[in-house]
């Protein structure tokens, strides 16, 4: 077998901070939490935040072993990631809802991949300088600030800690193999799978670590160290894993309705959009420019000069890098290693309405600086630059992507700033127009919210959310029937259980106010099948059938509704059904216990009063 490339020069092994590899280590760590200090300043957003942190019951509630339970089987958000849910909950448990803590836990984590990348790169290649490279690329590059500034992307860095974990434990594996250290690679494997299923593509970047930098497949004399079939034999246990992983990832995504449908987006469509998107990364590696939150998918607008420079761009390089695999195994690896692990984002299978997302570079662009360092460092020595030289052009690219980083950071600040800044550097966002609207509604503008609203209707019609936004604006500006159309649409092409259950309760609501209880039953029913302990379900329900005299199903719904949720409501009208029925002992204890939750509630203690009065 051919063995892999020597065309480099050897380790540089002299004094200062290139012979101390802690020294390095502890630079990196510091200088990425310097660039992202202003992180910590960031608020949660209202995308994904609410329901990763801020609105999710379990995680509020912190650690406990009821939650850590839940976490182990709780598919919801279209995932299965327990650790993560996890480190959220521990998050709540250290810092309550203060977003300081959480994102100074999601930035110390970044800075621990940071070191690891550097020590995973130094102890297979034993290059100090080139490492740290990679590592410093990987720490300030703009496109890793969605990971590590947005708190529901907690899943990111996390799963990338414990790949890193794992890569390092191969390399400990490779050196001896013994059975002990390859199950600490299937722990640490499945750890990573456990915080989110990016790192599913491992067993195949472990057969291109094989071979560059480990070189386990290269040639000593006539003796092949291993062969190819032996290590992909060897990675069986692990593949098994990534295939568990992958199938329930696609039933925790079919189930959320998170996998975009075949008639939205035809397959075609999505091969079209992955070979664009390949090059487009590979464009913003480079020159990191116009980022935002989401990209919205061109779908069918994708211009073919586009799609046919991509291309010839992906089987360009990919071509050379296989042509030059024998004197340069970093570019066949890098690239590779690039393809390979943006596979599962690329949207072939498509989740979600983005055409791509940085987030999805966090792991991809690892092998993106691979072919950087490598081959700067070899075009360095062919032109025999200087070492002050090289210094200051990789200096000037560190100050560049950490200015455009810190740059980024501001526009997560607060939901308003984020999604200001995506509808400025893309267009026809509906996502990003509909969260904006949330955020100026959150703002108290509802008067600048409306057309942006719109706006993500317009672009998105089949976005539940925006019409359900649609729905609440029309109804506080007493504008029923517009709202009632919106709520129904919010319900035609809503697929989440929680959005559908407040679009029921919503309309039943809306119902109940223009005198149609019925109708209104049938939406608080409609809730309630999908979570039949929703106190405010049952609350509406519970008026609706009052209003119908329907009083003993009234007295079900309501007692079950402050059961389960102090409601002064539920108790006022809980009194009412029982002062109908004539049973003024229960009615009067209904009463007390609204007046006590709502002390304001004139008309629950004047009809306590005007019953004690009667004794």
């Amino acid at each position: 077998m051919t063995r892999p490339p020597t065309h480099t020069s050897s380790p540089v092994r002299s004094s200062g901070l290139r012979s101390s590899p802690i020294v390095v280590a502890l630079v990196l760590f510091a200088a990425t939490l310097i660039v992202y200090i202003p992180a910590l300043n960031g608020k949660f957003v209202n995308y994904d935040d609410p329901a990763y942190v801020t609105a999710n019951a379990h995680v509020l509630h912190g650690l406990s072993w009821s939650n850590i339970a839940w976490a182990l089987t709780a598919t919801i958000q279209a995932n299965w990631h327990p650790l993560t849910w996890i480190s959220h909950m521990s998050d709540v448990q250290l810092f309550g809802l203060n977003p300081w803590g959480h994102h100074l836990s999601s930035v110390v984590l970044h800075g621990f991949n940071v070191v690891l990348l550097f020590y995973v790169f130094l102890r297979a290649t034993r290059y100090v300088l080139r490492s740290a490279m990679v590592a410093a690329l990987f720490a300030v590059h703009p496109l890793n600030v969605e990971c590590v500034a947005w708190v529901a992307e907690r899943k990111s860095v996390l799963s990338m800690f414990f790949l890193l974990l794992a890569l390092a434990a191969y390399g400990w594996y490779a050196s001896e193999r013994k059975t002990t250290r390859y199950l600490l690679v299937v722990v640490l494997f499945a750890f990573g799978l456990a915080a989110k299923p990016m790192v599913v593509t491992l067993p195949i970047l472990l057969l291109l670590w094989d071979y560059w930098p480990l070189r386990r497949m290269a040639s000593e004399g006539d003796k092949v160290r291993s062969s190819f079939a032996g290590l992909v034999v060897e990675k069986v246990p692990l593949l098994a894993m990534s295939a568990a992983s992958s199938w329930i990832t696609l039933v925790a995504q079919r189930s959320g309705g998170a996998l975009g449908t075949e008639d939205l987006l035809p397959l075609p469509l999505r091969i079209e959009n992955a070979i664009y998107s390949y090059a487009a990364y590979v464009g913003k590696a480079i020159w990191p420019s116009g980022l935002a939150v989401l990209y919205p998918h061109p779908e069918n607008s994708l211009a073919a000069w586009k799609l046919l420079a991509a291309g010839v761009l992906i089987l360009g390089v990919t071509a050379m890098a296989w042509m030059y695999r024998e004197r340069h195994g970093y570019l066949t690896v890098g690239w590779l290693w690039y393809l390979v692990a943006m596979l599962p984002m690329i949207g072939v299978v498509q989740v979600g309405r983005q055409a791509m997302a940085d987030r999805y570079a966090y792991l991809p662009f690892v092998g993106l600086f691979i072919v950087a360092v490598w081959g700067c460092a070899e075009l360095f020595a062919t032109l025999h630059m200087s070492t002050m030289a090289q210094g200051a052009v990789a200096a000037a690219a560190l100050i560049g992507y950490a200015s455009a980083t810190f740059l980024q950071i501001q526009y997560w600040h607060n939901s308003y700033a984020l999604f200001s800044h995506a509808l400025d550097v893309t267009s026809r966002n509906g996502i990003a127009e509909d969260n904006l609207g949330v955020a100026l509604m959150e703002m108290g503008r509802p008067d600048l919210a409306l057309p942006h609203f719109e706006a993500a209707a317009e672009y998105i019609p089949q976005l539940a959310t925006a019409h359900y936004n649609l729905g609440v604006l029309q109804q506080k500006q007493n504008h029923p029937d517009i709202a009632k159309r919106e709520y129904e649409l919010a319900l035609k092409f809503s697929s989440d259980e929680a959005e559908l259950v407040q679009s029921h309760n919503n309309l039943g609501f809306l119902l109940l106010d223009l005198n149609d209880p019925k109708d209104a039953i049938e939406q608080f029913t409609a809730a309630l099948q999908i979570d039949a302990d929703k106190p405010n379900s049952l609350l509406g329900r519970g008026i609706a059938e009052y209003r119908l005299n329907n009083l003993d199903p009234a007295i079900a719904d309501l007692s079950r509704a402050a059961q389960i949720a102090p409601l002064a409501l539920a108790d006022f009208w809980l009194g009412r059904s029982f002062e109908d029925k004539g049973q003024t002992g229960a009615a009067e204890t209904a009463y007390a216990a609204a007046v006590q939750l709502a002390p304001a509630m004139t008309e629950a203690q004047q009809r306590l009063d005007a019953l004690r009065s009667r004794h």
